[in-house]
């Protein structure tokens, strides 16, 4: 018998062996859907500034699936009545919750479609999947969608405190070396417990919630929003927003035929066609593009060359933070100063000269509330529960404004 029809072993560095049980679930992961993932980093460009971060999502949604099944064996233990199944269901929604990330991952997300979430993507990708297994997605849909009476299998998959969260937190601080990101998501889970339809935290876990929020803010201000990750990804951005304008000018620009189909089509939600476009968004994977940026680093136009330049020998945009806004006096100044040593036009020097802003939010109590179950039945959102000022602190969104300019 082959072995393959029974189960699959994945020696995961995080958790160690992972099984996957023949099924459904198996059948997803050989589906060349998923197996693109394996060709999207989980932290887009972050191995720019930690060389060890060159995981990918297929490694994320793979470790999200192993924790899902944890969180489920703790539920039932505690009394919580979940049937097969939900089980598989609410497995597979976690499993496929990332299938609609594009090249990567959030660095390109708005480069290629508009106005269209990496979310809206894997939806149109699981209603593909559930028409080619005969229906057997209709129940993880339902949950991935919150349209299933159990909300609380939706909190799994999408809330403050999901499989995602507490798989990415832990796996890109693994990955990246940065230690401050490290949570106990094993004894997380196994504080777990299901009031009014909703996952609440035992009371003995509330440090260890703590523990998560403040990791939380410090990967963020560490890894995700670093201002040299932040500098190569809107660097790469802007190479593909100039590719996009040089072809749409008519301009000859070598592009290969799985990023053609999205620079030739403005795609957004009301034109989508989801055939074509899951055609051609299931060919796009993180080595179109930088196997295109290398070539357009040759181009005789000379504003994508020069970007692109700078991406492949990392001379990245030297970035200035602030608390505040930079006026469009600081920025002219600067695009200025910059046009004297490039030689572009004003409008060229756009690419080159910029502001952005990110917001920090480590727990957003507005969005929905990780509550904490006191001994005595009552419940209380972590910021009332602890008794750590820092997490209340923590609950309110922190601004910041980059301008982006050459370091040379």
């Amino acid at each position: 018998m082959d072995i393959k029809s029974i189960s699959k072993i994945i020696n995961d560095p995080v958790y160690g062996f992972i099984t996957l049980n023949k099924g459904i679930l198996l059948n997803i992961v050989d589906h060349p859907y998923f197996q693109r993932l394996s060709r999207i980093k989980q932290l887009g460009l972050t191995y720019l500034v930690y060389p060890g971060a060159h995981h990918t999502r297929f490694h994320h949604a793979v470790g999200a699936a192993h924790l899902m099944t944890q969180a489920i064996q703790t539920l039932k233990k505690n009394g919580v009545l979940i049937n097969k199944e939900e089980e598989e269901a609410v497995i597979l929604a976690i499993l496929l919750h990332d299938i609609g990330h594009g090249p990567f991952s959030h660095a390109l997300e708005n480069s290629f479609v508009k106005g269209i979430s990496h979310e809206d993507i894997s939806v149109k990708f699981m209603n593909s999947l559930n028409q080619e297994f005969d229906g057997a997605l209709d129940l993880a849909l339902q949950i991935f969608q919150d349209k299933y009476p159990k909300r609380f299998l939706h909190d799994l998959v999408s809330s403050q405190l999901d499989m995602d969260r507490l798989d990415y937190l832990k796996r890109d601080s693994f990955f990246t070396g940065v230690s401050e990101g490290v949570v106990s998501n094993q004894r997380i889970i196994k504080m777990f417990h299901v009031v009014n339809d909703e996952i609440v935290i035992k009371e003995k876990g509330i440090y260890s919630i703590e523990k998560f929020i403040v990791a939380r803010r410090l990967m963020y201000w560490q890894v995700y929003l670093h201002k040299t990750v932040l500098s190569a990804e809107f660097l790469l951005a802007k190479i593909i927003e100039r590719a996009r304008e040089l072809i749409n000018n008519g301009e000859k620009l070598l592009v290969l035929s799985s990023i053609k189909y999205f620079f030739e089509n403005t795609i957004h939600k009301e034109n989508i066609s989801e055939y074509d476009f899951l055609t051609a968004f299931s060919k796009l994977d993180d080595y179109d593009v930088l196997s295109s940026v290398k070539v357009w680093a040759d181009s005789s136009d000379q504003v994508i060359s020069k970007l692109s330049q700078m991406l492949i020998n990392r001379k990245l945009l030297k970035v200035k933070i602030s608390h505040h806004k930079f006026t469009n006096d600081e920025i002219e100044e600067t695009k200025q100063y910059h046009q004297k040593k490039l030689g572009f036009s004003n409008l060229e020097m756009n690419y080159f000269v910029f502001q952005n802003q990110m917001t920090n939010n480590a727990y957003d109590p507005r969005k929905d509330e990780i509550k904490i179950l006191f001994n005595n039945g009552t419940l209380k959102d972590i910021t009332l529960a602890s008794d750590n000022l820092n997490i209340s602190a923590l609950s309110k969104p922190v601004k910041k404004y980059y301008l982006f300019a050459p370091n040379f």
